[in-house]
Formats: C-alpha cells, sequence, structure tokens
C-alpha cells in the first residue's frame, strides 16, 4: 500500500519537473547558444598567430586547481576564490547597508524640504561624478587603513543612486495623496509611513539595484590598488603582477557571476515586497 502510494507521487513529481523544464527551455536556449558562440570565438581568436591571451581551454587547464579547491586557505592572503569573494562580499554588505540607510534617510530629506535640494543638489550632483578609483587616495589619506578605506569607497560610490532615486521618489508623490493626508490629518508619522514611503518605494528599489553593481564594482576597484588584503580585487591585481592571466581571467569570470546574482537578487527582492512591479 505504501509502495502504491509512492509511485504516483514520484511520477507526479517527474511530470511537474517535465513540465517545468519545457517552460524554461524556450528561455535557455537563447543566452545558451550565444554563450557557446562567444567561446568558440573566443577560442578561435586565442588560435591566432600572436594572440596573447589565453582560450578558454587555457584558462580551465591553466587554473583547474583553483576552480575544483574553491575552499583552500594556507592563511594570510593565500586563499581560494571562495574565500576572496566571501571576504569583498562582506564589505559590500557593510557598507551598500550603511549607503542604504543614509541614501534613504538623505533623500527624503531633500525630497520633502525644497530649500534643503536647492542647497545640497549641486553638491550631490558634483561628487556623484567622481569615479571610484579617485577616491581611493583620498580615504587612504583619511582613514590610513586599507580595510576602512575599502568600505569608505563602497559608501561613497554606491549611496548617490539611492539618495537621488529616493529623492526623486519622494518629489513624485501625486498630489492626490497629498491632498487625501490632509483631509485625513494624517500626522507626520502617519504620512511617513502610509503615504511617503509606499509612494516612493518603487523608486527607491530602482536607486538600491543600480547601487547595488555600483558597490560591487567599486570593491573590485578598491581592493586592486589596496594591497595586504583578501579580496577579489586584489587576487587579480597579484595574479597579474605574477603574469597569471589565466587567473585573472577566471576572477573576472567569478566578478560577472556574482554581480549577475546581486542584479537578480534585487529585482527578486522588489517583486516580493513590490508585486505589481513585475
Amino acid at each position: 500500500m505504501t509502495v502504491a502510494q509512492k509511485r504516483p507521487a514520484s511520477s507526479k513529481l517527474e511530470n511537474n519537473f517535465i513540465s517545468n523544464l519545457q517552460k524554461q527551455f524556450p528561455e535557455l536556449v537563447p543566452p545558451t547558444v550565444a554563450i557557446v558562440i562567444f567561446l568558440a570565438a573566443w577560442q578561435l581568436f586565442a588560435w591566432t598567430p600572436g594572440a596573447t591571451l589565453p582560450g578558454p581551454i587555457q584558462v580551465i587547464q591553466d587554473t583547474w586547481i583553483l576552480i575544483i579547491y574553491p575552499f583552500y586557505d594556507k592563511g594570510g592572503i593565500d586563499k581560494g576564490l571562495f574565500w576572496q569573494i566571501l571576504a569583498s562580499l562582506q564589505r559590500v554588505a557593510i557598507s551598500y547597508t550603511l549607503a542604504a540607510i543614509v541614501g534613504i534617510g538623505l533623500g527624503v530629506l531633500i525630497g520633502v524640504n525644497k530649500t534643503m535640494s536647492k542647497a545640497l543638489d549641486p553638491l550631490f550632483q558634483l561628487l556623484r561624478t567622481v569615479p571610484p578609483l579617485a577616491w581611493v587616495p583620498i580615504s587612504l589619506a583619511a582613514l590610513r587603513q586599507n580595510e576602512p578605506a575599502a568600505l569608505f569607497v563602497i559608501f561613497i560610490t554606491s549611496i548617490w543612486p539611492i539618495l537621488i532615486n529616493t529623492a526623486v521618489g519622494v518629489k513624485e508623490i501625486p498630489n492626490d495623496y497629498n491632498n487625501v493626508a490632509k483631509v485625513l490629518q494624517l500626522s507626520k508619522k502617519e504620512y511617513f509611513i502610509n503615504i511617503l514611503i509606499p509612494a516612493a518605494l518603487p523608486y527607491i528599489f530602482t536607486g538600491l539595484r543600480i547601487a547595488i553593481g555600483l558597490a560591487w564594482l567599486a570593491i573590485i576597484a578598491a581592493e586592486i590598488v589596496m594591497s595586504g588584503i583578501v579580496g577579489i580585487g586584489f587576487f587579480i591585481w597579484d595574479a597579474y603582477q605574477n603574469n597569471n592571466v589565466s587567473e585573472v581571467i577566471l576572477a573576472l569570470v567569478y566578478i560577472g557571476v556574482v554581480g549577475l546574482l546581486l542584479d537578480k537578487f534585487m529585482a527578486w527582492l522588489q517583486t516580493l515586497i513590490l508585486p505589481e512591479q513585475k
């Protein structure tokens, strides 16, 4: 009797899996074909006379140990790629969270206060155009240590899209919402919770999604020029210094994958909190 009950359940699971696979298949084919074509073109380019960059086959051969042993740890900065990426992600998480808190707070402030907006907007527009690498010497000179300097570079790079998009979202709240708040005589706290934040959330998430990509870019740039810290950026610089181009390419692949996953995570979080924004 138990076996008879298990068979239909197992069959149902298999049918559901096959059905889901068939639904996803049309979505998987185009990117798979594009990746295969890219790898084939890259390999052909690597085989041309005078080519200096290794092809995908050589990259895998040269970095096979790093691929199959990502968790090794020999102490110091001699760690596997898992630990290098984890260290970078930890820095991003700390600074990005702080940037989100400060950015949303300042964005709301300048969104509701026209005087503050006029006073601070030119300064913000000026600072947001400064590239991450330009902040590195300033942060090192001010903080004197690599770790806090790297955290500051991520923070100052990622805060601007959050701040600016939040401010725009607050300014774009429909007048009807404000009129309803006046009619209902909502307190500032009630207005903030029930009107301002829900109306500005789509803009806030747009800023958060842009910022997570910038934060990941910033930590790579910061780690490249900050020696002696564990992280994927320093791993790239160290590999380049030792002429291990295949290791650099492998690290770039990992960086791209992690960046894609971060973006997908923020998109999923947005659909979770704002289902209508799918």
